[in-house]
């Protein structure tokens, strides 16, 4: 246990950061959700639509530093493609 002042405020940043940002991480997940079960409906509006909503969640949890950059582009583009190619298949 810490015994510093500084270290005991230290665990509680740390244990308020780390609920910000599991809540954070939560919130991008069931939107990524929404926009799977979107595309495998095979509705490409909604979709499109799940996705607008995704987006600037995704690209916030980055903002922050909650999740890497390349890894929510990654994400958004691999959605994206699948989308797109909804009225193909």
């Amino acid at each position: 246990m810490a015994n510093t002042a500084s270290a005991r405020k230290r665990i509680r940043q740390t244990a308020k950061r780390t609920a910000r940002n599991k809540a954070r991480k939560s919130r991008v997940r069931t939107f990524v959700k929404k926009v799977e079960l979107a595309i495998a409906g095979g509705d490409k509006a909604a979709a499109a639509e799940a996705l607008r909503a995704a987006q600037p969640e995704m690209q916030r949890a980055t903002g922050k530093g909650v999740m890497h950059a390349n890894t929510v582009a990654r994400k958004l583009s691999r959605l994206a493609a699948r989308i797109k190619s909804l009225n193909a298949a």
